[in-house]
């Protein structure tokens, strides 16, 4: 079992930026893949980024690339997305996932957070 805690979201402006955090715990941090998802209301939950096991290979949706950044810290059992560029499309409640297998089938995902609220308006 990995439990999982988001951390940092929040009202930012068109243009602004966010980081988001997400603390583990429980099983060895480093046996997972670390991803991020976001639900915007009335649409499915979508996949925004991932991370291997030792943070030397990230994946991105085309949405977010060249925007978002994915990384981790395997020693305090921690993810981040760094949002920059933020647009208000963006807005969604944004999730972090562990999983054994690397990619962004939502499927893969064992283990969820409870989501962070990110809102992008003016």
């Amino acid at each position: 079992q990995v439990q999982l805690v988001e951390s940092g979201g929040g009202l930012v402006q068109p243009g602004g930026s966010l980081r988001l955090s997400c603390a583990a715990s429980g099983r060895t941090f480093s046996y997972y893949v670390m991803g991020w998802f976001r639900q915007a209301p009335g649409k499915e939950r979508e996949f925004v980024a991932a991370i291997s096991w030792s943070g030397d290979s990230t994946y991105y949706a085309d949405s977010v690339k060249g925007r978002f950044t994915i990384s981790r810290d395997n020693a305090k059992n921690t993810v981040y997305l760094q949002m920059n560029s933020l647009k208000p499309e963006d807005t969604a409640v944004y999730y972090c996932a562990a999983s054994h297998r690397y990619g962004s089938i939502r499927s893969w995902y064992d283990y969820w957070g409870q989501g962070t609220q990110v809102t992008v308006s003016s």
